[in-house]
């Protein structure tokens, strides 16, 4: 990476290991935050096209609790999962077997598409006692404000598939069209945040195991949104939503709150879709806020 982390001193004190964990025959690799015997601990699932590194800002202003992050099947270290069309099903089934292999009874929290695939899991059982959902996929991503871009990254993706390997792969992950892509989503006008975003888009937005687990992973983004598992989930939930999302409007995350028998919704203003890297501290200090009480079976 070129451009320094504005987190980066918060980010080293604390603790962080890297581990491994056979899931559905495959090896995920996930990064354990914070003290062992911290009294919370939350398992955090990122976005598409991400990684674990993308929801560090978050955990840097977290405080005092243990935090969880694998790699989504595919993206990052984690290689696919050998067999699977990766589709909602297959990344919901992983994330239940991984909470139980890797941080059973945590409190959970999804990013995005991460918001996705946490929000089917807990409607399919996953066990928590709590769930976090920051920039909620609330509605039909070819419904929101920017449903042109969307229906040309349709395009983009299908020709990245049809392509010969080689010439699909390398569009994908053209660095000018990351570029486009960051900067369509960054709505800072702090110059070294912006430089810093970018920076996080050009160094991670590619790691992706190859253009078929992109392929599904973009269909299944595009295909799916959070309202149809909210009335399934009874745990408290917290939506963490931007006012200025051009993914998801305010209003339907408004509208989605509604469908939970218990959530409720914090918006943060002056931001979009990258609350994560932008307020990533007003996301820490709500969930904080949320987070419950410590006891035995939130370890």
């Amino acid at each position: 990476m070129s451009s320094p982390s504005p987190y980066a001193d918060r980010l080293s004190r604390i603790p962080v290991e890297r581990r491994e964990a056979d899931v559905l025959g495959a090896t995920t690799a996930y990064w354990v935050y914070g003290r062992g015997d911290a009294p919370l601990t939350l398992l955090a699932v990122h976005g598409f096209r991400g990684e674990h590194h993308g929801l560090e800002p978050v955990v840097a202003h977290l405080g005092d609790v243990r935090v969880v992050m694998p790699d989504l099947p595919g993206f990052g270290e984690t290689p696919p999962l050998p067999g699977r069309t990766h589709d909602l099903a297959a990344y919901a089934e992983w994330l239940t077997a991984f909470a139980a292999a890797a941080a059973p009874g945590a409190v959970v929290v999804g990013h995005s598409f991460g918001s996705i695939v946490a929000a089917a899991a807990v409607a399919g059982g996953l066990a928590t006692p709590r769930l976090v959902l920051i920039n909620p996929i609330g509605a039909p991503a070819l419904e929101g404000p920017r449903g042109i871009f969307t229906r040309f990254a349709v395009w983009y993706y299908a020709l990245g598939a049809r392509l010969p390997r080689r010439a699909g792969e390398a569009l994908l992950r053209n660095r000018v069209i990351v570029r486009v892509m960051s900067l369509a989503m960054v709505k800072t006008r702090d110059a070294s945040l912006r430089r810093f975003v970018h920076d996080q888009h050009d160094t991670y937005f590619s790691s992706f195991a190859d253009r078929d687990v992109l392929r599904d992973a973009f269909t299944t983004s595009v295909s799916n949104d959070v309202r149809a598992f909210a009335p399934s989930i009874s745990q408290p939930t917290l939506l963490v939503a931007a006012v200025q999302d051009d993914i998801t409007p305010i209003a339907a995350e408004r509208r989605l709150r509604t469908l939970f028998p218990d959530a409720e919704l914090v918006e943060i203003d002056g931001v979009g879709h990258l609350i994560h890297y932008e307020t990533p501290a007003e996301a820490a200090a709500a969930i904080r806020r949320f987070l419950p009480p410590s006891g035995a079976d939130t370890r």
